[in-house]
């Protein structure tokens, strides 16, 4: 494995929610955000081998950082040899068995114009400099994967595998994940993974205490944040909820809060309970099984966005940087 990469699958935690304040008022100057098109670029090879191995050279040349972890993560040949690349490669790209070729023409039916993706990027990218013009505007690039990944983290810059995005109800899914996680495979789930990651990546978890309420908050205020970098996204597509699963919590968040704070989760510092709350899955084990997953994310958000809505004074900026987790719930008022 290359040093700093880091692979993140199709659980990347999503969430945004509703504020009565507005963050950026002004005019926003949208980011340039370079994409590459490395997915095109592998997708032209030539059946021909006699014209393969140059074009597979060509190819590193193109993407010197790319191609080697695309060779070796991805297709899993080591980067300088060249003959089993030349004959892996056409049977990753040609293979009808496991949906390959199905998925890779659909992957370039899907993303044939990426202006929209290009947009969102952009803007929220330019939000993001409002806030910190000190932050590396990342690269992104464009990729097939054999379902192996949904983003890749390559030093700063970030891959998207945009064959785990190609809609929800895409036949091959149905082999290779199961049906909770489909609701964020869609080509809409790019932009706010991407920049889920980048901002989980930009603001690390620095509170010295590791209880289930220091967790909540800490993703909850990185979902707030992409809540405003996001503003016309509907709140349950950006968590990557259905609007069913989004009302549910919104009518049972008394309750949820109620049975929290009956069974004094808030405080504990158990990986099972942690990882309940938290961690993608058909639902959180914690509170019910009707419930949607990530619930502990849910309600972080919720206090997040109305501990801002009643310190009107506080930054975003400040809200980030501020790891008192027990501060920001007193000072929220927060009681569904």
């Amino acid at each position: 494995m290359r040093k700093n990469i880091f692979i993140l699958l199709i659980g990347i935690i999503l969430l945004a929610g509703c504020s009565g304040r507005r963050y950026f008022d002004g005019k926003v100057t949208p980011a340039a955000i370079e994409i590459e098109r490395f997915d095109s670029a592998l997708l032209s090879l030539p059946a021909d081998s006699a014209t393969l191995r140059e074009t597979i050279g060509q190819l590193f040349t193109d993407y010197p950082v790319f191609m080697p972890v695309f060779a070796e993560d991805i297709i899993g040949i080591y980067a300088d040899d060249t003959s089993a690349l030349c004959s892996m490669l056409p049977l990753f790209l040609s293979d009808t068995i496991y949906g390959f070729a199905q998925t890779n023409q659909r992957e370039q039916e899907l993303f044939a114009d990426i202006s929209p993706l290009q947009n969102t990027l952009n803007m929220a990218f330019g939000r993001i400099a409002l806030l910190y013009p000190e932050w590396y505007m990342p690269k992104v690039t464009l990729f097939v994967s054999g379902f192996n990944a949904s983003l890749l983290w390559i030093n700063d810059d970030i891959a998207v595998g945009a064959d785990m995005y190609l809609g929800s109800d895409y036949a091959y899914y149905n082999h290779v994940v199961y049906d909770y996680q489909k609701q964020t495979m869609r080509p809409e789930c790019i932009a706010g993974d991407v920049i889920s990651a980048y901002l989980f990546k930009q603001i690390p978890f620095t509170s010295e205490n590791n209880r289930l309420l220091d967790n909540m908050l800490y993703r909850g205020k990185i979902m707030f944040l992409l809540q405003q970098l996001l503003p016309d996204e509907k709140p349950w597509e950006v968590m990557g909820y259905t609007q069913e699963k989004w009302k549910w919590c919104e009518r049972n968040e008394a309750a949820i809060w109620r049975l929290m704070m009956d069974k004094q989760d808030l405080y504990k510092t158990d990986h099972l309970v942690i990882t309940s709350y938290l961690n993608d899955g058909p639902f959180t084990s914690e509170i019910s099984q009707d419930s949607p997953a990530r619930l502990g994310t849910w309600i972080g958000w919720r206090i997040a966005e109305q501990y801002m809505q009643r310190n009107e004074t506080v930054s975003l900026q400040e809200l980030m940087a501020e790891s008192d987790a027990q501060k920001i719930l007193e000072q929220s008022g927060y009681r569904p």
